[in-house]
């Protein structure tokens, strides 16, 4: 689940990087403002990627959706593109976790085998 919930927030990582050069074209955001914001968010995209398999990691991950949605009020094409980071996170977490399940299952079928033939 880890590695691909890490390629979710590492794209829109490079997302909120290229919203704020279309935020800077707006006549009523400051520079130092838009660049402020999208450091923060950008910081904290990388800094999920280390909290994802941590207790409440997903949620903060879901919450970090919803403020890339939100910021669609400030630049509209965010909203498709928070949609489509939505989407992507859920089936980063839906499907990793069943690999993590898939992988577990595999690893302890090895050990019974590997432990059945050293008997």
């Amino acid at each position: 689940m880890r590695t691909l919930c890490a390629s979710t927030l590492i794209g829109e990582f490079f997302v909120i990087g290229f919203a704020g050069l279309v935020a800077m074209k707006s006549d009523d955001l400051s520079m130092g403002t838009v660049w402020t914001v999208c450091g923060v968010g950008m910081l904290l995209s990388v800094v999920l990627c280390g909290m994802v398999t941590r207790p409440g990691g997903v949620r903060l991950g879901w919450a970090f959706q919803i403020l890339l949605i939100a910021s669609g009020f400030v630049v509209p094409a965010m909203f498709v593109l928070g949609l489509i980071f939505s989407v992507l996170w859920w089936a980063s977490v839906h499907y990793g976790r069943r690999i993590d399940e898939a992988k577990a299952r595999w690893a302890a079928q090895a050990g019974a085998e590997t432990g059945a033939g050293a008997a």
